[in-house]
């Protein structure tokens, strides 16, 4: 571990210039400046002082980091099959992301759940097929490779009705589902 490359991606996280760590760990600018590029190491003391002024703490500095997973493949999947459609959670636990990427498979002669106005906007792929976008009052068609998007700030459902599936990539800001 680069105890000094650690510490300064945490000064900049906290928004901290090196002047201002200095003088709440009542350190040197120059002594941080040569700990930050790993040309000097701090005491255990020292270390403590800056880690204050970083507002953590040792448990929480030496805490291994997580790789964060981003290839998800089908064994990662998540589905829920009604008698309308299917959804494919195509991210894990998605729901703690700032956007909800599923897959909607509309079964023939059906329709999605209406949803209705939210905060953020949607994004989406027709995949398969054609559907119809029932956008407030307004009804739009959309045919494999073309794709919508638009604000949550109305009331939306999906309308198959066609005699085979239609496949759309979903993709919502904030997580809907």
């Amino acid at each position: 571990m680069n105890i000094g490359q650690k510490i300064k991606q945490l000064r900049i996280k906290t928004g901290l210039t090196l002047e201002e760590l200095a003088s709440r760990s009542e350190l040197s600018k120059g002594f941080l400046s040569q700990l930050e590029r790993d040309l000097t190491s701090p005491s255990i003391d020292t270390l403590g002082n800056i880690l204050e002024a970083l507002g953590t703490d040792f448990s929480k500095f030496f805490e291994p980091v997580k790789k964060e997973q981003v290839i998800f493949k089908k064994q990662d999947f998540f589905e829920d099959e009604k008698d309308e459609y299917k959804i494919s959670w195509i991210v894990p636990n998605a729901q703690k992301n700032e956007m909800e990427p599923i897959i909607l498979t509309l079964y023939p002669s059906q329709k999605s759940q209406e949803i209705s106005p939210h905060e953020g906007e949607e994004f989406g792929y027709v995949l398969k097929g054609k559907v119809k976008l029932q956008l407030g009052n307004e009804l739009l068609e959309i045919k494999k490779g073309e794709s919508f998007y638009f604000k949550g700030d109305r009331s939306h459902q999906f309308i198959n009705a066609t005699d085979t599936d239609a496949v759309i990539l979903w993709v919502c800001t904030p997580p809907i589902f």
